[in-house]
């Protein structure tokens, strides 16, 4: 099932001299963390708008849970964290989930049991009563997904959600989205910090100027086709020689090797003249780029077009 689905969606400004975004077309899967990757200025933010109807499209067509974003029912099933999100700093964390549970609709009797719970989840329990002023970058960013989390949403839009934590911080979030997107929730993250998106993200889209130029699963862009990493023991021949009577290209850094085969077969013949030699295989793994690289490698080729 398809939790978000939107269908050439263009967003115009100033009368269409700033094209915000431009003919996006994506579908979003239940029980995903869906990452929305571009430069400053490429869209994100819009499209996030666009999806909560904070601001209308120009054209174009979006659904969220299989209803039209212009349902005012499908906003209970939405929690929403922005960036840059303030509080009023007078109130405490269980002050802010109540007023606003109770804005969201959240029966009183169920906040009662809610709020320590949400707020446990984000290891803020024992600052309950705390005024929100003496709250560190960090804890605000929690208290955020905790509001984001009041209603139960089924689906959860995250702007730069890790954006100014440190790398403690960073981790307990990125643990926390990963066990909301295990317990079914589905997450649609706007980042900038690749390597947090690299690690917890199953899908990717990347966005230039309001264009849409890549999506698709996360292992399958940073996969580098017929490529791989051994970890070997040199044993009568060493693997230079072995490659180089085989014509396999290669690169060595530090006790890594890094070939280049044609295909399956030439791979497994290398592991046979390998074993002729009585080489030791410590390990073969397929190369992966990161996905700072593959990032900078995409926009780079849209430079181009």
């Amino acid at each position: 099932m398809n939790v978000i689905e939107t269908y050439e969606l263009t967003k115009f400004y100033n009368k269409g001299k700033v094209k915000a975004l431009q003919d996006l077309t994506l579908e979003v899967e239940q029980g995903k963390i869906y990452s929305l990757l571009g430069p400053n200025g490429a869209g994100k933010t819009t499209l996030i708008k666009i999806l909560l109807c904070i601001v209308h499209a120009t054209k174009g067509e979006a659904k969220i849970l299989n209803r039209s974003i212009k349902d005012p029912a499908i906003h209970k099933k939405i929690g929403y964290l922005a960036e840059n999100h303030r509080f009023p700093e007078f109130l405490s964390a269980g002050q802010i989930l109540y007023y606003y549970g109770s804005m969201a609709g959240v029966e009183k009797s169920d906040l009662k049991e809610k709020i320590p719970h949400l707020l446990k989840l984000v290891k803020l329990d024992s600052w309950i009563n705390t005024k929100i002023r003496k709250y560190s970058k960090g804890m605000m960013q929690r208290m955020g997904i905790a509001h984001a989390l009041i209603n139960d949403p089924d689906l959860l839009f995250l702007d730069e959600p890790t954006d100014g934590i440190d790398p403690v911080g960073r981790r307990e979030i990125r643990d926390l989205l990963q066990k909301l997107r295990n317990q079914g929730k589905t997450i649609f993250l706007n980042s900038h910090l690749l390597s947090e998106v690299e690690r917890m993200s199953d899908e990717i889209a990347i966005l230039k100027d309001g264009k849409l130029l890549e999506k698709g699963r996360m292992e399958d862009f940073l996969s580098v086709k017929e490529q791989y990493q051994l970890r070997v023991v040199n044993g009568k021949v060493s693997l230079q020689e072995v490659c180089g009577k085989i014509d396999i290209p290669f690169t060595v850094t530090g006790d890594i090797y890094t070939i280049a085969v044609k295909d399956e077969v030439q791979l497994n013949h290398l592991i046979d003249e390998l074993r002729k030699v009585e080489t030791t295989i410590l390990s073969i793994v397929p190369r992966k780029l990161s996905l700072e690289d593959f990032f900078i490698e995409i926009l780079d080729e849209s430079e181009k077009r």
